[in-house]
């Protein structure tokens, strides 16, 4: 009770004065952060002309909330001797002041490297590594961790807390135990196989023994998938790795198989022919790759004569090669019709017994 009337005979003694320049440190540190962190930004980005670049840099948004909360921190300093403030409390103020500094350094820092980051973008163009994208964004994502465990280490040092002290508390074996009790380290290796092995990127459409679809986002702990009903699944990384995955859009080439079983009554010439403008028909087509082209006649049978086709496609996307497909079938029906060739049907003898 003595400390509020102590805090409020000093307010009363307070100048106006004194509370209109704290008031106006802040509102103007509010008012000129935005351009005080744009001018900074573009001392740093010459070459950057659009102001719409700068405003969308990773170090704007949290100069612009160092800068406001900087005014506070001044106007408080400003108000220090007017209200009497106390030691430890302005020793609190400070400390926050530099616990929010930190924070808003470590996440301008930590937003700088993604990899559409300008900073990224030039180092791989300066050491031309030919990684894609997927394993960038990996390794950036534990770059960015590293960062916020250094900013976290930080802020315990300006508390004056034991980090030494807490680490060994903690015990590194201890915590290796619960993070394999939780089958978190089992998801970490599994995402450092899966960057290490690539057996997929981010866009592929791959299949495993439950899902299919194609491939979101890649994280230490889960892969995310995009169903081809839409729906969004996080695998857990140890299953995928120790999945067998196939990766659809790893192909080169997509196989065309077509089965023709053709009347018995067809004449060899008829059957020669037919193999003739099938093959001529296939070589004709820019999608199809020769060299893996066969038209045969392989099998005789009480229900026709078999003619295999077997060939290749470069249209590897599945709605392209749906496309092929059919337009390969309507070519082949209609040389059948200008051959006046009959396809042949299952047949069934039905004996009937006479009483």
């Amino acid at each position: 009770m003595d400390q509020i009337n102590q805090f409020i005979d000093s307010l009363s003694s307070v100048k106006i004065i004194d509370i209109v320049i704290a008031i106006a440190i802040i509102i103007v540190f509010k008012l000129l952060s935005s351009t005080i962190s744009y001018a900074i930004i573009r001392l740093f980005k010459v070459k950057t002309k659009k102001a719409k670049d700068i405003r969308e840099s990773a170090f704007y948004n949290p100069l612009r909330i160092f800068f406001i909360i900087l005014g506070v921190y001044l106007a408080v300093l400003f108000l220090k001797t007017p209200l009497n403030i106390e030691q430890n409390i302005m020793d609190i103020i400070t400390t926050a002041f530099k616990i929010i500094s930190t924070i808003a350094f470590a996440i301008g820092l930590a937003r700088s490297f993604t990899v559409k980051s300008t900073i990224v973008k030039k180092a791989r163009e300066k050491y031309k590594r030919n990684i894609d994208d997927t394993t960038v964004s990996f390794f950036l994502k534990i770059l960015r961790v590293i960062i916020y465990v250094i900013a976290l280490f930080i802020v315990l040092t300006i508390l004056k807390i034991n980090v030494n002290g807490l680490i060994a508390g903690l015990g590194i074996g201890g915590l290796i135990v619960t993070l394999a009790a939780q089958d978190t380290a089992k998801n970490l290796f599994g995402g450092l196989v899966i960057f290490l092995d690539k057996p997929f990127s981010v866009g592929d459409w791959i299949q495993m023994d439950t899902y299919e679809g194609t491939i979101e986002d890649i994280t230490f702990r889960t892969t995310r998938i995009r169903t081809f009903e839409n729906s969004l699944v996080n695998v857990p990384n140890s299953v995928i790795s120790d999945s067998s995955v196939i990766n659809w859009s790893k192909m080169e080439k997509r196989r065309y198989k077509a089965n023709i079983k053709i009347d018995l009554s067809t004449s060899v010439e008829k059957l020669q022919e037919l193999k003739k403008k099938i093959l001529d028909m296939l070589h004709e087509r820019e999608g199809i790759i020769d060299d893996s082209t066969m038209v045969k006649f392989d099998n005789i049978s009480e229900d026709g004569l078999n003619m295999l086709i077997y060939t290749y496609t470069d249209s590897v996307d599945y709605g392209s090669y749906l496309s092929e497909v059919e337009d390969i079938n309507y070519r082949i029906l209609k040389i059948l019709k200008e051959e006046n060739i009959e396809l042949a049907y299952e047949t069934t003898n039905v004996y009937l017994k006479n009483n």
